[in-house]
């Protein structure tokens, strides 16, 4: 793919950018701009869509979680002041912050919590962590103040799913219209939603802690375009770019002054997604000779620029009880062709391959089409818009393979769901997801999460492609960015100008 350099078309905004009274304009700020690649497509409502970009807007700015997940991966209070839990692992017991008010005047209570949790679980409920609250067994309210759930299984994980979108605090009154009027309890409120192009957050004076936010206004800008993602930070119409598509030219916002760089850990993974429901994928020795034709570190360089790390399965290096599985299914061509063969396949074998607007996915789907065409299979590139992508693939699963980075932390459950996207069915790991789930003592979990990986690398249940890391591109002054993401948010409230 051709390189592209940008430059800037005036040298006296970088003689402005560096002079004091650029600092002193700075200083004064109270606002930013964050560029975004992709726009929600399902609403505000982080509990009604599977789509990530919902909570990089709302998730802890218009609404907040009991627990507050940090950069580093921790979990602290926030709408819970403290917890305790039981030697099980099962129950947990939350008092929660005094005088809290949602944005309509609410008050926030265990009332509340019990609301938010059983809609969560309800029948009817698209919340795609369903089966986290499913497993609340009870949502207990002993005043107003204090909740005590208990769930079903043993989860180690719990505070820091309670700290994810998906578990949200709703006010009852205001649940059903929160895609397009969010009401929550954190510090802004939405102000305008100019659909393709922007929407503004705007500082709520009734929050808590007014005193503490420094912003008054945050507007995030969708462009999804790489060249128009550097163009925009380069021209100064945007402050920050989380996930910026910037690898290419990363050398020359490191030359500049006026921006700060940083690069991200993640719990995310990169997969080509087969659909093992649909002939031939439902053999495995066809999904196998996918994963074989695949050269993962020739995708790290055409779909993230070297930006990855190869995984083998649903799990990435540094996560608890991660093992190294990129060698049960390694990069072999001509075991690939082996494999079809065996499996009765006539080549050349036409498949779709649907890729959604992201530029990983546009630009690795390029490189894997070459790749599977060297072993007979000829991917056809359907180039779709996220909106088509989650009701197509996502909901309606029309698709051969997709191309598509899975962010959330713990998300090996989603191979046990009935149901999913991509139609992996396994007693097998259905039996063993339940064991990790009620392993008591951590080296017992750690070693059925190994088991787990090797069972879905074998399976070959997708070709496993790679952890991404991010890069996030700032303007110098400004503070409060996370340094790691393991989780994709935009926390505007501990943003300042400094």
């Amino acid at each position: 793919m051709k390189r592209r350099e940008f430059a800037l078309t005036s040298i006296a905004a970088v003689t402005l950018a560096g002079s004091p009274l650029a600092a002193l304009a700075q200083r004064r700020k109270d606002a930013v701009v964050l560029g975004m690649t992709l726009e929600p497509t399902g609403g505000l409502d982080p509990t009604a869509t599977a789509a990530s970009a919902t909570a990089e807007i709302v998730q802890y700015n218009i609404f907040e979680t009991l627990t507050k997940v940090q950069s580093d991966g921790t979990v602290v209070p926030l709408l819970a002041e403290s917890w305790e839990i039981s030697p099980d692992l099962k129950t947990f017991t939350f008092k929660l912050r005094k005088g809290v008010k949602f944005q309509n005047g609410e008050p926030f209570n265990a009332g509340t919590v019990k609301f938010s949790f059983e809609r969560a679980a309800a029948e009817k409920s698209t919340n795609k962590d369903k089966r986290t609250f499913a497993s609340m067994e009870t949502v207990g309210v002993v005043d107003d103040s204090t909740v005590v759930i208990v769930n079903k299984e043993l989860n180690p994980d719990f505070l820091f799913l309670m700290g994810q979108a998906t578990a949200i605090m709703v006010e009852p009154k205001s649940a059903d219209t929160n895609a397009t009027k969010p009401v929550g309890t954190g510090p802004y409120t939405l102000e305008n939603w100019a659909k393709g192009s922007a929407v503004t957050l705007a500082k709520w004076d009734g929050y808590r802690n007014a005193a503490a936010i420094k912003m008054k206004k945050a507007t995030f800008r969708f462009i999804s375009d790489p060249a128009a993602q550097v163009a925009a930070l380069l021209s100064g119409d945007l402050d920050m770019f989380s996930r910026v598509a910037a690898a290419r030219s990363l050398e020359q916002f490191k030359r500049d002054p006026r921006f700060q760089i940083i690069i991200s850990g993640s719990r995310a993974k990169t997969i080509l997604a087969i659909n093992n429901k649909k002939k031939p994928f439902d053999d495995v020795r066809v999904r196998r000779a996918i994963a074989a034709a695949v050269d993962r570190k020739a995708v790290i360089q055409g779909a993230a620029d070297g930006f990855g790390v190869p995984i083998g399965s649903h799990y990435v290096p540094g996560a608890f009880g991660y093992v190294d599985t990129t060698g049960v299914n390694p990069y072999n061509p001509e075991k690939a062709k082996a494999l079809l063969a065996e499996a009765g396949i006539k080549t050349p074998l036409e498949v779709s391959l649907v890729l959604p607007p992201v530029p990983y996915a546009r630009q690795g789907g390029e490189v894997i089409a070459a790749q599977l065409a060297k072993v007979g299979i000829i991917a056809k590139l359907q180039n779709v818009e996220w909106a088509q992508w989650l009701s197509g693939v996502y909901g309606n699963k029309n698709y051969d393979l997709t191309i598509i980075s899975h962010v959330e932390p713990f998300d090996l459950g989603n191979f046990a769901k009935p149901g999913y996207y991509w139609g992996y069915e396994s007693a097998k790991f259905n039996d063993l997801y339940n064991k990790i789930n009620n392993a008591p003592r951590d080296a017992d979990r750690a070693k059925l999460l190994g088991e787990a990986q090797k069972l879905l690398a074998e399976d070959a249940a997708h070709a496993f492609l790679y952890q991404p890391q991010w890069i996030t591109v700032a303007q110098k002054g400004l503070r409060g960015l996370w340094k790691d993401m393991p989780l994709f948010v935009n926390d505007i409230g501990a943003l300042s100008w400094g």
